[in-house]
């Protein structure tokens, strides 16, 4: 059984910077890439981040300069440095990772950015 458990998220002006985290526990082996989703009020899912074991990253084009992921492959973490924040970037964010051929997530953290 694996478990994910996202931290970092809040309240934040607009401009304003979070840092988000997602540690990973339980029986692991490996784990192959890592995502942040979001979730905003009445819209699907979205890839937000996600990194590669061996660090290669992409980005939703709305976050590009903006965002950065990262990964301690030792700590089984993934984070998430938020800057510049919008309005637009308000959203539960959830954390991805990928085990063998199976995927789990994280419960999500609360991210508002206020105007």
């Amino acid at each position: 059984q694996v478990q994910l458990v996202e931290s970092g998220g809040g309240l934040v002006q607009a401009g304003g910077s979070l840092r988000l985290s997602c540690a990973a526990s339980g029986t692991i082996v490996s784990i192959n890439g890592m995502g942040w989703y979001r979730q905003a009020p009445g819209k699907q899912r979205q890839l937000v981040a996600r990194i590669s074991r061996s660090g290669i990253t992409n980005y939703a084009d709305s976050v590009k300069g903006r965002f950065t992921i990262s990964r301690d492959n030792a700590k089984n973490t993934v984070y998430l440095q938020m800057n510049s924040l919008k309005s637009e970037d308000t959203g539960l964010y959830y954390c991805k990772a990928e085990i063998v051929l199976n995927e789990y997530w994280g419960q999500g953290t609360q991210v508002t950015v206020s105007s």
